[in-house]
């Protein structure tokens, strides 16, 4: 699953430690959800979404074929 989080974040100049405690998660965190090393739970991912005003479908690149 891809995500625009790295993206949104480098246009609005956060860093990934304070988007990090913005929802409650630390930056190595952050950092594994960028390089896609990591899914976030839906809680956090409703977090991140919200923290940028996007849905979750926005924010997160679903594929059909990912399984």
């Amino acid at each position: 699953m891809r995500n625009r989080i790295a993206e949104l974040r480098r246009e609005r100049r956060i860093t990934q430690e304070e988007l990090g405690a913005a929802v409650g998660v630390t930056r190595q965190t952050i950092i594994s959800l960028e390089n896609g090393r990591y899914n976030a739970s839906l809680l956090l991912a409703h977090k991140i979404a919200r923290y940028f005003d996007l849905t979750i479908e926005e924010l997160f690149l679903f594929e059909e074929d990912e399984t």
